[in-house]
């Protein structure tokens, strides 16, 4: 079931976007060659409990994961892309990051995720996080009432189409509110005009991500990390948008903290 919040639920969801927003940025800040994955999941986990927040992840078993994710943060590094279940690693010069992190404030959710390199950069990282970050601006700017689900799946899909990138739908963006994953899905691509039309009052996490040369994934022993099936590498950012009456809200904005 759709559900559509009032002015006033969605001013409620503000601090839990603000908390992931601070938090990813201030993860992101602190994490450079060296870090250990486990001690971002740590350190997220502090700034959970410090903000009375609750994590969306530690119990959540999905039916495509092999078992409770048991950490508050996925940690996605080169070749993984989605659902990376923090380990054991300590991350390279040039290593390619993705933070995703969706928390409940007051019983509200927010869902965001971040791409950055550690290090010194490759010309084809910063090319596709370049890719998704447009992306993800598009997606935003096509939702607003009147149009429909496709017209934002449409607006990725145009994107990465655009800069040679393959489109995996199996993934990709859904409705927010007390839980985490909701109705609607959005995919990353799809055609105009189609699908579940934009009212105000939705709430959805918008999340564009992509492989270099591949759109087939493959999981890891650990039942949850998502890898492209070729060993390319690959970006994933996310936002967490309420449609309005006066245009799409960004809950999760980090640009007033000085952050893409």
């Amino acid at each position: 079931m759709i559900e559509l919040r009032t002015p006033a639920e969605i001013d409620a969801m503000r601090p839990a976007g603000r908390f992931v927003a601070e938090t990813l940025t201030t993860l992101r800040d602190e994490t450079r060659v060296g870090t250990n994955l486990l001690a971002i999941d740590r350190r997220a986990h502090e700034m959970i409990r410090r903000a009375g927040a609750e994590s969306c992840y530690i119990d959540y078993h999905p039916s495509f994961g092999a078992r409770p994710f048991g950490k508050v943060i996925c940690t996605s590094v080169n070749d993984a892309v989605l659902h990376g279940l923090p380990f054991d690693y300590a991350l390279k010069d040039g290593d390619l990051v993705s933070l995703d992190l969706a928390a409940s404030v007051d019983g509200w959710v927010a869902d965001s995720a971040v791409s950055f390199i550690v290090g010194t950069p490759r010309d084809e990282d910063l090319a596709i996080i370049d890719t998704a970050e447009r992306a993800l601006a598009a997606a935003i700017s096509a939702a607003v009432v009147g149009r429909r689900i496709g017209d934002i799946s449409h607006a990725i899909a145009e994107v990465a189409h655009a800069d040679g990138y393959e489109i995996n739908t199996d993934f990709g963006g859904h409705g927010v509110g007390r839980i985490m994953h909701a109705d609607p899905h959005v995919p990353n691509d799809g055609k105009p005009g189609r699908g579940y039309p934009l009212r105000p009052g939705l709430v959805i996490a918008l999340e564009p991500w992509f492989l270099e040369t591949t759109d087939e994934l493959i999981t890891d022993p650990d039942g949850w990390t998502l890898r492209s099936a070729d060993g390319s590498r690959g970006a994933h950012v996310e936002h967490t948008v309420a449609v309005t009456d006066d245009g799409p809200i960004v809950l999760t904005d980090r640009s007033w903290l000085g952050a893409s």
